[in-house]
């Protein structure tokens, strides 16, 4: 391998080289932990453009506007708000979203087809335009940033997520950062809640969608806190490459290498996503192999990952592992019980089908830790999946019974 790769310490969405961002508090969102909750990431070039969305036939009205413009290898800026989704809003909210590209594009001196507007939590308010007007020319943009664009788009987030890597080779380097959002309605299907990744590396926009698809099926459309899909998902991805580099070819190498290293800044910010599920207290990680198939395999990782049995199971350390088998059996993937194989963390329950002499009190040790690993041998064929979800607790129910209120 003609690359290496190290992560850069405190990196962000604005790690990469030509990206600046800021924040400030508006009001939106009256339970932001920082007071920050609109957030702005500038390019100092055009990037080059793509993201995934919810398939959720529900979609908020900044999905919808983000649709119509991507791919695309115009986009300079991008504006995100915390504490209402402008999603159920109908023309208005579609409107609105227009207007705040209009209102970013006229604070940057850009064009509204230059500028993308994203939003997160409450669905079915109307955003407060005038708030925004007021507090946007406020936000100052710095090469320092980002941190202050990720505390501003967290709902119920208890901590940062965000991170960036250098990847470095014969041909030069580049960086490629980002940050996500999210803690509760996560079974994302096509991406996640909100997750924004920058790049200096240079690679067009329709090869960038096509990263990010691979990158989103091992990364968060195979995590789980709740089982809900938001009708905000989207993972988006901007290249601006200023690195200097010659620009990625399809079909290179290089993009094989550039692919591998996107997949590592996705699996890190989704399992981030994991691990803060509301009211969590255990990340659980999920292993399934000898599956027929990747599609099976990563099918049944994920249906164990999103069982509440299991995850409250794991909550109170409780070793009914029956549940990981039930799970996985009703999950749709081809198994057959007399010869698959599992283990709690390092202990082994279950061989060819049979129960392995195993000691309880090892396994509710294993289950007390703070990152549970659950692995299953399917014994079928050679595909392998990871899912990651995180345990149930009786916090969940608390916010999620006083979300607005």
């Amino acid at each position: 391998m003609s690359e290496s790769f190290k992560q850069i310490q405190n990196g962000t969405i604005t790690s990469a080289k030509g990206f600046e961002a800021g924040a400030v508090y508006a009001g939106i969102n009256k339970h932001s932990l920082f007071k920050l909750d609109v957030a702005l990431l500038h390019s100092e070039t055009a990037c080059n453009t793509a993201a995934v969305f919810t398939t959720n036939k529900v979609k908020a009205a900044p999905v919808r506007l983000c649709q119509k413009m991507l791919p695309s290898n115009k986009i300079r800026a991008l504006m995100v708000n915390s504490g209402i989704a402008n999603a159920c809003t109908g023309r208005e909210g579609l409107q609105d979203a227009q207007t705040i590209t209009e209102m970013v594009a006229d604070k940057l001196n850009l064009h509204p087809e230059n500028v993308l507007n994203m939003s997160t939590w409450v669905i079915g308010r109307r955003l407060p335009l005038n708030l925004i007007k007021s507090y946007l020319p406020q936000i100052k943009l710095s090469k320092d940033g980002g941190h202050d664009f990720a505390r501003a788009i967290m709902t119920t987030d208890t901590c940062l997520k965000e991170t960036a890597i250098r990847v470095e080779g014969k041909s030069g380097s580049y960086t490629i950062g980002g940050v996500a959002k999210g803690a509760g309605m996560i079974a994302p299907n096509m991406a996640t809640t909100l997750c924004f990744i920058t790049t200096d590396a240079a690679i067009d926009a329709e090869t960038l969608k096509i990263c990010l698809k691979k990158a989103a099926d091992l990364s968060f459309n195979m995590i789980s806190v709740d089982g809900d899909t938001s009708t905000n998902d989207t993972l988006l991805i901007m290249s601006n490459g200023r690195a200097g580099n010659p620009p990625i070819k399809k079909g290179s190498s290089k993009l094989q290498a550039f692919q591998r290293y996107l997949n590592e800044v996705c699996i890190y910010l989704a399992k981030c996503v994991a691990k803060d599920g509301e009211g969590a207290t255990k990340l659980i990680t999920v292993k399934v192999t000898g599956a027929a198939s990747i599609k099976e395999a990563r099918l049944a990782a994920k249906t164990i990952a999103s069982s509440n049995l299991v995850k409250t199971a794991v909550h109170g350390a409780d070793p009914n592992w029956g549940r990981i088998i039930s799970a996985a059996g009703r999950s749709g993937a081809a198994f057959d019980e007399t010869i698959a194989g599992l283990k709690i963390g390092s202990v082994e329950l279950w061989r060819q089908g049979m129960l392995v002499d195993f000691d309880l009190e090892q396994i509710r040790h294993e289950l007390t830790a703070a990152e549970v690993t659950i692995e299953l041998n399917l014994n079928i064929g050679i595909a392998t999946a990871v899912a990651w979800g995180c345990d149930m607790s009786e916090e969940y129910v608390t916010i999620n019974s006083e979300y607005t209120t």
